[in-house]
C-alpha cells in the first residue's frame, strides 16, 4: 500500500498520478537529507517549494487542463495535502497562472508593501537586471508571453503533465502507425494468397480441358477404326461375290463343253 492509501483509501484513476508522485516523493526527501554546506540559509529550502510547486501543478494541469483524471481525484490529493490548495487557488485567477508561491505575493513578507521581484514582468525590469525569489529561487512567474517558460530555471520548473500527455500521444500514434502497417501488410499477404488460388484453379480448369479434349480425339479415332473395318469388311464382300460369280461362269462353260 502507498502512503497515500494510509489514511483514506484512494479513489479509482488515482494509481495514474501515482508513479509520477513517487518519484517526487522520494526526491523530496533525498533533497531534505543532502548537505547545506555552501548555500545561503534560504537557498537550502528552494527545493522543497519547487519540488512543492512541480508536484501541485502535474495535479493541477491533468485535472483542469488535460482532463485525466476525475474531481474526486483532484479533491482526494487536496485532502491528502498532495497539492498546495492556497497555489492552486491563485493559479485560476488572471495574472496568476504561473505563480511560484503565495508567500512572493504576501506584501507583508517585503518593505514598503510590494510584492517579490519575480513577480514583476521582464518588459518592465531594466536590463540585466537579475530576477531571484530569495524564498523560493524563482526568476520569473509573471503572466504573458515574455514572461519565463521555466521559472526556476532547472526540471523542477518543468510542466510534467505536459510532458506525460505529449509522450502518450506520441505512443498512441506510433501503436497506431504500426497496427495500420500490420494491417496493410496483411491486405497484401491475403492478396498474394488469392492470386495463387486463382493461378491453383487456372491451371486445374486447363488441365481439365485437355483431358476432355483427349477424350474427343479418343473417341474420333475409335469411330475412324469402326468406319475403316466396314470399309474392309464392304470390299471383301464385294470380292466374295465377284469369285462366286466367276466359279459359276466357269461351270456353265464346262458343261457346255461336255454337252458338245
Amino acid at each position: 500500500m502507498s502512503r497515500w492509501g494510509r489514511k483514506a483509501r484512494p479513489p479509482p484513476g488515482f494509481d495514474y498520478l501515482e508513479p509520477t508522485l513517487a518519484a517526487l516523493e522520494a526526491e523530496l526527501r533525498e533533497k531534505v537529507n543532502e548537505g547545506h554546506e555552501g548555500k545561503r540559509k534560504n537557498e537550502s529550502l528552494w527545493p522543497v517549494h519547487q519540488i512543492n510547486w512541480q508536484r501541485s501543478r502535474y495535479i493541477f494541469d491533468m485535472f483542469y487542463r488535460y482532463k485525466k483524471i476525475s474531481r474526486e481525484v483532484y479533491e482526494y490529493c487536496v485532502q491528502m495535502k498532495i497539492v498546495d490548495a492556497a497555489l492552486a487557488a491563485k493559479w485560476k485567477k488572471p495574472g496568476y497562472e504561473k505563480l511560484c508561491c503565495t508567500y512572493a505575493i504576501n506584501t507583508k513578507n517585503f518593505k514598503f508593501g510590494t510584492t517579490s521581484i519575480c513577480r514583476v514582468p521582464k518588459h518592465v525590469l531594466n536590463e540585466g537586471t537579475v530576477v531571484e525569489d530569495t524564498n523560493c529561487g524563482c526568476r520569473g512567474c509573471s503572466s504573458g508571453e515574455q514572461g519565463e517558460k521555466n521559472i526556476f530555471g532547472n526540471k523542477y520548473g518543468q510542466y510534467l503533465a505536459g510532458i506525460q500527455v505529449r509522450r502518450e500521444r506520441k505512443q498512441a500514434k506510433l501503436e497506431a502507425a504500426e497496427a495500420a502497417s500490420a494491417k496493410a501488410e496483411a491486405g497484401v499477404w491475403a492478396e498474394r494468397g488469392g492470386g495463387e488460388d486463382d493461378e491453383e484453379e487456372e491451371e486445374e480448369e486447363e488441365e481439365e480441358e485437355e483431358e476432355v479434349d483427349d477424350d474427343d480425339e479418343g473417341e474420333e479415332g475409335g469411330g475412324g477404326g469402326r468406319k475403316g473395318k466396314a470399309k474392309r469388311s464392304g470390299q471383301e464382300d464385294t470380292d466374295n461375290d465377284d469369285f462366286e460369280e466367276d466359279e459359276d461362269e466357269e461351270g456353265r462353260e464346262h458343261k457346255k463343253s461336255k454337252a458338245l
